[in-house]
């Protein structure tokens, strides 16, 4: 560039600089922007070197881009130099505008500091305004878009050294020297831009790959999983309806996708397991119910949740783990029957009968005063209603004690029936069962007890209960009898039991006896128990001996 001693500025040279300033702003990468500018220097502004310190990260600036002379650039390019150095050197010499001119005078206090510098070598100046090997000019560059420049924040400074015409420059190389550092902050900055976006779309393009493969393995997790998978809403109007199930699902409840979606889960629970399925937490909540198949049976399975949400802030969809464990369950529910169960007849055994008559009694006595209060709160009688669906007493009332929804179990009084209805224990031994087991044996013996037991299980009413509680003793719970009924119900059993029972190929014959004894709170269920048997061997020894045995 010309100085401004000249009478014009040559047009190939403003072309030059045009042309230099286009292509900072065309190049294709950061690196490729700095040496740009760094040669624009050299090749336009008619320096012989030039260089380019940026500023990093940490504040301090290291040498990016050199041009003019290939050892220096060898030399210096990479090195850093501290930002309070640099802060020291923008800070003395002589202010051009924006640019710093420290002159030889000067800067020789700058020889030992830790900024990357090239030594070159001359002749000293013979004239004031020439050029001396130590002088130094600096071009800072501040961030764009700041009135001013200077008070923007530092982005890099643009170094030049030895103009050709080997004087310092004058006004019009200083304005041209200034405005190159201008444009210059606003190429790099553009470039730095387009590097972070270059960057950024790299960084989402790759997001997005582990996305599209993140998306892909769940969905072949999902769709080809050997357990049940399901996809509900979560929250909103629509919420627990099924969107998407896989085909380990719909095989298992042998219902079609399409028709999946429009239940819910409540939809298809059992319904005795709606309150566990209710009591299921959302947020990986596990719950073992009964669903519905399509041709009406159920099949227990053990649910698992979870929360996925679609976006940061979207909806949310809760991810359903359905295993079929029926197969478990209902080797659960065998070892719990054959553990409360006889292994001969069936019948519930001793400790699930004395399970079942525990649950109704409680260790406080029921009163007279109390089924009074009940008849007037709910105007009928409290115990006409079967086990389980009576009145019970609320707190506040005379009858409470601490029980909730428990109904106080009472007997008939005296030898008379008085209408009261109460929990009737039926205590039953068989007569003339170990003659058949001494004469023909104890298959046969068997044989005559599992008759007898489906003979007292026909001869009951649903809800009752038959258990056999040991050898040749079964008992009768029976809830809601009055003394007649209770007497009626003994007859009538026995009548079945003396009928002729098959047994080995020959009809044999047993009797017998019934002990019939009454259950209330207050009692033990041993104590209950007791009662009846204590009957029993009453009604036993009252008979005669031909009476208790058939022929």
């Amino acid at each position: 560039m010309e100085t401004e001693s000249e009478p014009y500025v040559r047009l190939a040279s403003l072309r030059q600089l045009h042309q230099v300033m286009a292509d900072m702003n065309t190049a294709r990468s950061l690196a490729d922007t700095l040496q740009t500018v760094a040669d624009g220097a050299v090749n336009a502004l008619g320096f012989e070197m030039a260089c380019v310190n940026l500023v990093r990260p940490d504040g301090d600036l290291v040498v990016a881009a050199f041009s003019g002379n290939s050892a220096a650039e060898a030399l210096i390019t990479g090195r850093v130099g501290s930002r309070e150095s640099w802060e020291r050197r923008l800070h003395m010499g002589e202010n051009w505008g924006d640019l710093v001119f420290i002159p030889h005078t000067e800067g020789w206090v700058l020889d030992d500091d830790d900024v990357p510098q090239w030594y070159t070598d001359g002749p000293a100046p013979r004239f004031e305004d020439e050029w001396h090997p130590s002088d130094r000019l600096f071009a800072p560059m501040f961030t764009p878009g700041v009135q001013g420049g200077s008070s923007g924040e530092l982005l890099g400074v643009i170094s030049v050294d030895r103009p050709r015409n080997g004087r310092r420059p004058g006004a019009w190389g200083r304005e041209a020297l200034q405005m190159y550092a201008f444009q210059a902050a606003i190429a790099i900055s553009n470039a730095r831009l387009r590097a972070n976006m270059q960057r950024a779309l790299v960084r989402l393009e790759r997001e997005q790959q582990a996305l599209r493969a993140s998306e892909e393995s769940f969905r072949q997790a999902f769709e080809y999983a050997p357990s049940g998978m399901a996809i509900a809403e979560m929250g909103g109007d629509q919420h627990g309806r099924i969107l998407r199930t896989n085909d380990a699902l719909c095989r298992l409840l042998g219902r079609p996708a399409s028709a999946m979606r429009r239940y819910s889960f409540s939809d298809l629970v059992h319904p005795e397991d709606i309150g566990t399925l209710l009591r299921t937490s959302a947020e990986g909540g596990r719950a073992e119910l009964r669903l519905g198949r399509r041709d009406g049976t159920y099949v227990w399975v053990s649910l698992r949740n979870s929360v996925v949400a679609d976006a940061a802030d979207g909806p949310r969809f809760l991810l359903t783990h359905v295993e079929d464990i029926e197969e478990r369950k209902r080797r659960e529910l065998q070892l719990a029957h054959r553990a409360s169960h006889d292994s001969l007849t069936g019948l519930p055994n001793s400790a699930e009968l004395r399970s079942r008559l525990s649950s109704r009694l409680c260790r406080r006595p029921a009163h007279a005063g109390e089924l009074e209060s009940l008849d007037a709160a709910y105007g009928h009688p409290a115990f006409d209603a079967p086990a389980g669906h009576g009145f019970d007493f609320r707190p506040g009332t005379e009858g409470y004690d601490g029980y909730d929804h428990h109904v106080h179990t009472v007997a008939p009084e005296g030898d008379q029936d008085d209408g009261t209805k109460g929990l009737a224990v039926l205590f039953c031994d068989l007569d003339g069962f170990k003659s058949i087991n001494d004469r023909f044996g104890h298959n046969a013996g068997d044989a005559v007890l599992i008759e007898v037991a489906r003979r007292l299980s026909r001869g009951v009413r649903d809800g009752d209960t038959v258990a056999r509680l040991g050898g040749d003793e079964f008992v009768i719970l029976a809830d809601g009898l009055g003394r007649a009924d209770a007497q009626d119900l003994a007859v009538r059993l026995r009548n079945e039991i003396i009928q002729p029972i098959r047994a080995e190929g020959r009809a044999v014959r047993v009797g017998a006896s019934f002990g019939i004894g009454w259950a209330h709170c207050g009692m033990t269920a041993d104590e209950v128990l007791k009662s009846a048997d204590e009957r029993m061997y009453v009604e036993k020894r009252s008979r005669p001996k031909q009476h208790r045995r058939a022929g």
